[in-house]
């Protein structure tokens, strides 16, 4: 398994300079083509005219989305012309988070910006909250603070769920090119401590026979220490500058609600983050 294409989705009014070098490297190592994809929605105001005047203002609204696209579609030309490889745009004036879900159908993996705030513009952002539990793709989120793809040690947060072993095999064609990788576990109070170290030998010997070697890990944090506090210190143990893991989530009120460990994977600043559901 290889990446032969990488789509990287770019926002208004956010910083896309490092999911760009983050993207443009990964499309470096792998070869594989880029896609730059980007989309806003005119916004109408709460008390809204009508008539000619109504008309004037959606077209003034629309306008000005279609020149915001525009410099990000220059942004994204300037960031990939030097790399080599196939590069294309694509763009619309709709629902940035519908059409980032639909143009990953194209790609083998998303790059998003680590940005995530608690109530984002819908007409605006496509965040990470609102592609990593439905893209069908695995999902890199870059923090504003990486300027590079660090791939010196990897840690793989390791749940014996579909969903880890999706994120696992997702992200194989980085982990062959990480010079250390952990798997680390974070077990349940109860948990026979034989059994999960089982568990975690097995993930190794299958990444080894794909040709990584990893060390396992079993995490023993304080009683009742959160596990997004516990992953993050064994995080910051191995200097990881990549966390592979399941994406988490549940439905409530017909609202995606995100689990504990993967909110904190959307939201903290300081590694990137690949995901997968």
């Amino acid at each position: 398994m290889t990446y032969a294409t990488v789509m990287v989705s770019l926002a208004l009014d956010q910083s896309n300079e490092a999911r760009l070098q983050v993207a443009g490297e990964l499309a470096e190592r792998f070869e594989a083509a880029i896609v730059g994809a980007a989309a806003a929605q005119f916004a109408p105001p709460l008390y809204f005219t009508d008539g000619v005047e109504a008309q004037a203002l959606i077209d003034e609204g629309e306008a000005s989305v279609k020149r915001r696209l525009a410099g990000l579609e220059a942004q994204f030309r300037a960031a990939t012309k030097n790399r080599g490889g196939h590069a294309e745009w694509r763009s619309a004036i709709d629902f940035p988070a519908r059409f980032a879900l639909a143009q990953a159908r194209c790609a083998d993996i998303v790059v998003s910006g680590g940005q995530s705030p608690a109530f984002s513009d819908a007409f605006a952002l496509a965040s990470a909250k609102d592609l990593v539990m439905q893209a069908g793709r695995p999902l890199l989120v870059v923090p504003d603070r990486v300027n590079w793809l660090d791939l010196r040690s990897v840690l793989v947060a390791w749940k014996d769920t579909p969903e880890a072993r999706r994120a696992v095999a997702d992200a194989l064609p980085m982990l062959r090119k990480a010079r250390d990788v952990t798997i680390a576990t974070i077990p349940e109070r109860d948990d026979d401590r034989s059994v999960v170290m089982a568990g975690i030998t097995d993930v190794a010997a299958w990444l080894a026979r794909h040709g990584v070697t990893a060390t396992a890990r079993i995490c023993e944090g304080a009683r009742n220490e959160a596990a997004a506090v516990q992953l993050e210190k064994v995080a910051g143990d191995v200097d990881a500058g990549l966390i592979v893991a399941g994406a988490y989530g549940h439905s409530r009120f017909r609202e995606l609600i995100l689990g504990g460990v993967t909110q904190y994977l959307v939201t903290q600043t300081a590694r990137s983050v690949l995901l997968s559901h």
